[in-house]
């Protein structure tokens, strides 16, 4: 039997094709769920961001592992290369606005306090709807025409409600940390050279060397920023992924430890196990109790 792969897509249903480095796109969210019965199989985008915003109705997100619950109205962030699937209620209604992770690294790489926003999936509920609603009409109209001055416009407007998205979340979560500077710079290439290479046997001290610092000077980043040492990072990048093998393909066991580097399949097996609290077969056959 064909190992069964997670599906990757442009846009949801559509084969994947490069974007360019200001890819931005928006469309009701009607225009995919209601043709599939308001159920969205699960599925990877490569370099996409999600924004939706609920305005109507609810239902359930699963991202990676977790199943989120949600209602509206709020807001769903959904990173780049995250598994996602969804189930809507019936004639649940907003917007889904995407955005290539080139040009949400550039605004990022600008306002490093959106960083937060993208590092996990999450639900927020919305406070301040009415803005949100009136700042995505306000960026369809303008994703609509080229009028003089077209791109600046569509990005001011992207900024603005980032802007709002962030506000909205900060208040919802006063508490949360902001990283700043080389330090959040550091960590952010770390995890884009660790996406990269996760399924290698690199060392941490392979990944300092390429980012061109000292172990000690890459672990005091990831402490700073992520609260985590650099192994944790690594390791839990190759753990996500050895979920997602359990949850979404018909690999093996062994062949999906083999596929993420361990060269021993019992290895990977105690990997898992002390990661997650439970065998890989348990995971697979009941991936949401408790572990």
């Amino acid at each position: 039997m064909p190992t069964k792969i997670i599906p990757s897509f442009f846009l949801y249903g559509e084969a994947p094709i490069a974007v360019g480095d200001r890819f931005l796109h928006l469309e009701s969210l009607d225009d995919r769920s209601r043709p599939s019965h308001w159920n969205i199989r699960p599925h990877a985008h490569a370099d996409l961001n999600h924004i939706f915003f609920i305005a109507q109705g609810g239902g359930e997100m699963r991202a990676d592992a977790a199943v989120i619950a949600f209602s509206a109205p709020c807001l769903l962030l959904l990173p780049a290369r995250v598994v996602h699937g969804f189930s809507f209620e019936t004639d649940t209604a907003g917007s889904v606005l995407t955005v290539s992770e080139a040009y949400l690294r550039d605004l990022i790489g600008r306002e490093l306090e959106f960083a937060p926003l993208f590092a996990a999936p999450s639900a927020v509920p919305s406070v301040a709807a009415k803005t949100i609603e009136s700042h995505l009409r306000d960026l369809a109209r303008e994703l609509a025409w080229t009028a003089p001055g077209h791109a600046a416009a569509v990005e001011a407007l992207l900024v603005r409600l980032l802007v709002e998205v962030l506000r909205t979340a900060r208040r919802l979560n006063a508490e949360r940390p902001t990283a700043q500077g080389a330090h959040a710079e550091l960590v952010a290439r770390f995890r884009e050279l660790v996406e990269e290479r996760y399924r290698t046997q690199a060392d941490i001290e392979a990944y300092a060397a390429a980012l061109a610092v000292t172990p000690k000077q890459l672990r005091s980043a990831c402490e700073r920023v992520a609260h985590v040492s650099p192994l944790r990072i690594l390791q839990e990048r190759r753990l996500l992924e050895a979920k997602r093998l359990m949850l979404y393909s018909n690999m093996s066991v062994a062949e999906a430890g083999y596929y993420l580097g361990f060269g021993d399949p019992a290895y990977f097996s105690r990997f898992f196990a002390r990661g997650v609290g439970r065998s890989p077969r348990s995971f697979r056959s009941q991936p949401y109790a408790a572990a």
